[in-house]
């Protein structure tokens, strides 16, 4: 059984590979659109999922699952377009949307995902 844990520090990894399954960690938006409004940190916040998604050999279309984390739940709309407009035509993964906590004020949203490495 083989573990490879990807840019890992004390607290976490960005990512945890097993199986042909990544574990990716949380994403929020970029430092450039934490001030912005749901949609703005939604689409930084999901280009830093597909650069992850690139660094550990999968792509939008090896999703398996994603958790959502919004801070005001009224703002579930305003993401899901842009979210709706990310996930390619057919490949949408199990996903679940919470409203929770942020761990910085600024926050509006946050994600975890998992997906399959592309053979």
């Amino acid at each position: 059984m083989t573990i490879v844990r990807h840019d890992t520090k004390t607290r976490m990894s960005r990512a945890v590979i097993h199986n042909g399954v990544a574990y990716l960690c949380g994403q929020v938006a970029g430092p450039d659109a934490r001030h912005g409004d749901i949609a703005e940190q939604t689409r930084s916040m999901l280009a830093r999922v597909e650069a992850l998604l690139d660094e550990v050999g999968s792509d939008r279309e090896h999703l398996l699952s994603a958790t959502v984390y919004l801070k005001e739940g009224h703002d579930v709309a305003a993401m899901n377009e842009v979210w709706d407009a990310w996930v390619p035509e057919g490949h949408a993964p199990a996903r679940t949307c919470i409203v929770a906590p942020m761990p910085a004020d600024e926050l509006k949203v946050e994600i975890t995902v998992t997906c399959a490495i592309k053979s």
